[in-house]
């Protein structure tokens, strides 16, 4: 009898409580229901995001009974190059087995979902820190011999059952289909489903793992959807009748996003100031010979828009209750955890509000002393909030924060804001009637401010430094010049978090340095002193 020289070689990469090791010894039970001998070994991942638990299976695709006695010798750990089928539960684990070597032109079928759970490195970065998804799929598609990409987490939600599932229908699927180099497939569809059925939710599994086993059998391929969501509101006459076409749908998110955050009046004035950014780049482009309204771009109007959005719709404790209390934010934990209808869900907030988030939302006068008051203390000011929601009173508690809304427009966030945007629109409208590219440039410095606390006050600065120098500061510099050292410094402040790097940048346009920011030394007496 002819042997194969190899076993049949399986990488899984899952994510924490997303059932790779259900996935595994699914496998594992197929493979021994069919006779051949196999072994799985795993190596967990790190917390934080920072990498995913991986499973390696190795499956002799020959019954125990024809080998006459003899077994044969598997390996612990992967290796590059070697790999039939590598399956990723995520779009970025796709990534991080096609950096390490593990997915190859010549063997490797690469299974895994485009759906996007994003690292701490891109939650945290000053700007847009996501990765380019369009580069994974492409990668995948060119490293991969053959590459089955869908979201698995969509199809999993809609089958009421976890990923790991659908990524077992999808293995079975793409094996079925001749997707593995080795010749005939090691598992079937049969003893793949016949593993699931004795585990717990064996119908929604199942109803999971044919879903996905079509889908791969159909050798159909997807581009991961835009990550993030989007905030669809109904079409404003206003916008229809005073913005070109090229910039009306983000407009009109812009406006339904500050509608539910604030009220339609508050929409209304993110109109009256993008009004005016979009009468000040028409005059810029006229000024220009730019190409008529009906073929221009918008890039001013289009990006002020974006960020003026965000801003004005920041994030802070009313925002935070409102969102926490919404029924459809209920219905989607339920939808998560795959309860059942009457079935109890006990949800806990953790909630750590600093003393800047306090002043934020009182009178402008009150937040103010407020914080000076903190500033002479030597103690940080933190109320450490545990709430169940689920609970009458945890819930109300919560909610009583959402009801200041009215109140925000006299906050001292709400001020400082303000203040904060018409300086920056003045300065785009101003640069836009006499050089698009710099009055593009001023309004992309919008994506420096984000986020609250130590967040807020990075970026916040940042913003600041820049308008107060590059932008109104005496350099010398022309206006095309002005717009590439603020595109410089603005990177440079969204890649360093220390702001040295911005500072750096700065120096080479002539602007002396800030020094480092003092950092306090703290005394504490020793435990039992």
């Amino acid at each position: 009898m002819n042997t194969p020289q190899r076993p049949f070689t399986i990488l899984i990469s899952a994510l924490g409580g997303e059932g790779g090791g259900v996935l595994a010894g699914w496998i594992v039970d197929a493979a021994t229901a069919q006779g051949y001998p196999v072994q799985n070994t795993s190596i967990p991942g790190l917390a934080q995001r920072t990498g995913a638990t991986t499973y390696y299976i190795e499956i002799f695709p020959v019954p125990r009974a024809q080998l006459g006695g003899r077994e044969p010798v598997f390996a612990l750990t992967p290796s590059p190059g070697n790999l039939d089928v590598v399956l990723a539960s995520e779009l970025l684990e796709a990534g991080r087995a096609m950096q390490n070597g593990y997915v190859s032109p010549g063997r490797t079928t690469l299974i895994a979902s485009t759906n996007r759970i994003y690292t701490i490195s891109e939650r945290t970065a000053m700007g847009d820190g996501r990765l380019d998804d369009e580069r994974l799929v492409k990668g995948a598609s060119e490293l991969a011999q053959r590459a089955v990409l869908f979201d698995m987490a969509t199809m999993a939600e809609a089958s009421g059952t976890v990923i790991s599932a659908v990524m077992f229908g999808a293995l079975a699927g793409a094996l079925q289909a001749g997707a593995a180099t080795s010749g005939a497939a090691p598992l079937s569809r049969k003893a793949c489903e016949d593993a699931i059925g004795g585990s717990r939710g064996a119908a929604a599994s199942l109803k999971g793992f044919g879903a996905a086993f079509q889908r791969a059998l159909d050798q159909a391929n997807e581009l991961p959807a835009e990550p993030g969501k989007r905030w669809v509101g109904t079409p404003v006459e206003r916008v229809r009748a005073r913005f070109p076409a090229a910039v009306q749908r983000l407009i009109e998110e812009g406006v339904a996003r500050l509608t539910d955050y604030q009220d339609a009046d508050y929409a209304n004035v993110y109109l009256e100031r993008m009004e005016k950014v979009l009468e000040a780049e028409r005059r810029g482009l006229e000024a220009h010979a730019a190409p008529a309204a009906g073929q221009a771009d918008w890039a001013v109007t289009r990006e002020a828009g974006r960020y003026l959005a965000l801003l004005m719709a920041y994030e802070d404790v009313i925002r935070v209750a409102d969102l926490k209390t919404r029924r459809s934010r209920f219905e989607r934990v339920r939808s998560e955890v795959l309860a059942k209808p009457g079935e109890p869900v006990i949800i806990t907030e953790y909630l750590k509000p600093g003393v800047e988030e306090i002043a934020a939302i009182l009178p402008a006068s009150l937040g103010r002393a407020l914080l000076r008051r903190a500033a002479r203390s030597a103690r940080p000011w933190h109320v450490g909030l545990h709430l169940r929601t689920n609970t009458v009173f945890g819930f109300l508690l919560l909610r009583s924060m959402a009801w200041l809304r009215p109140m925000r427009r006299a906050s001292l966030r709400f001020a400082e804001t303000s203040e904060l945007l018409e300086r920056w629109l003045t300065e785009v409208g101003q640069a836009a009637g006499r050089h698009p590219a710099l009055a593009l440039e001023i309004a992309e410095c919008g994506r420096l401010i984000k986020g609250y606390g130590e967040t807020y006050n990075r970026g916040r600065g940042s913003f600041l430094r820049i308008l107060d120098t590059l932008v109104a500061g005496q350099l010398g510099l022309d206006d095309g010049a002005r717009a590439q050292a603020i595109r410089e410094a603005r990177n440079a402040a969204l890649s360093d978090p220390e702001g040295r790097g911005l500072e750096g940048a700065l120096q080479r346009r002539g602007v002396a340095p800030l020094p480092p920011a003092a950092k306090p030394i703290r005394f504490m007496r020793k435990p039992g002193a």
